[in-house]
């Protein structure tokens, strides 16, 4: 594929770029630092999860299994009566960084992958660093930018949270363009 054999060197310089920005962002500064907030008796909470055998999953509460009874006044009174939330429960042990971290960089390759394939057929050789950078930055944000705005939507997140994980993938996709403007293949 052509793509792939021209394109290679941007693709795999991009996904480390965002990896080694992504790690200044969220490590370095403190713009995520206060995106969690910790429950309200912790420990009693956590013991009463593990009294009641919550594993690892994702969870909706109140919980309703039908349309139906999303109609009954149970439900009704329990959404009410709140708190109603989401919650997703990790295993034993925390997270693996390094298994996270390794997926994040297969996810940056990913994206850079998909970018290229979205940038060759609409892009010539040759292409100037400006069309190549507005084609790329809009394709990258719609990789990193756009995903996390269904979890304000559906999941209750805070939108102030996304819109931080909004500026995150705008910066991704920026430096996303400019390793794919700066390298992109030149006319023959």
């Amino acid at each position: 594929m052509a793509v792939l054999e021209d394109l290679w060197l941007p693709i795999l310089l991009s996904g480390v770029f965002v990896f080694l920005v992504s790690s200044v962002l969220h490590m370095v500064l403190p713009i995520h630092k206060g995106d969690f907030s910790a429950l309200p008796q912790e420990d009693k909470v956590l013991a009463g999860f593990r009294a009641h055998g919550v594993g690892p999953g994702a969870y909706m509460f109140p919980h309703c299994s039908s349309m139906k009874e999303m109609n009954s006044p149970e439900l009704k009174a329990k959404l009410a009566q709140g708190p109603v939330g989401t919650l997703i429960v990790r295993g034993p042990g925390g997270v693996n960084m390094g298994k996270s971290l390794l997926q994040w960089f297969v996810f940056t390759l990913v994206v850079s992958t998909v970018v290229a394939f979205v940038a060759w057929p609409a892009l010539p050789r040759g292409a100037d660093y400006a069309h190549v950078f507005h084609l790329v930055a809009l394709a990258a944000f719609l990789g990193y930018g756009l995903s996390g705005v269904t979890d304000s939507i559906w999941k209750g997140v805070a939108w102030s949270t996304t819109f931080k994980f909004l500026f995150d993938g705008a910066v991704y996709a920026l430096v996303t363009a400019g390793t794919f403007g700066w390298l992109w293949p030149h006319a023959l």
